[in-house]
């Protein structure tokens, strides 16, 4: 495997997880929209960001109940 298939293999995998982050926040209930736009914000920082909210923000919000 050469280098340039690595680099757009992690890149392909970071950006994956950068969408699930996404919808996850999106559906999330984090108490107030502020919260929900500080895990939106931390989430959109390039390969760290979403690491951090996988480790922390991940677990915070609420889903909604189904009716």
């Amino acid at each position: 495997m050469s280098k340039a298939q690595l680099i757009i293999i992690i890149g392909t995998t970071f950006y994956a997880f950068t969408c699930l982050a996404f919808i996850d926040i999106a559906r999330k209930d984090f108490g107030s929209i502020a919260k929900k736009a500080m895990w939106g914000i931390i989430a959109f920082v390039p390969f760290i960001g979403v690491v951090i909210y996988f480790l922390f923000g991940f677990r915070k919000g609420k889903r909604p109940q189904a009716v």
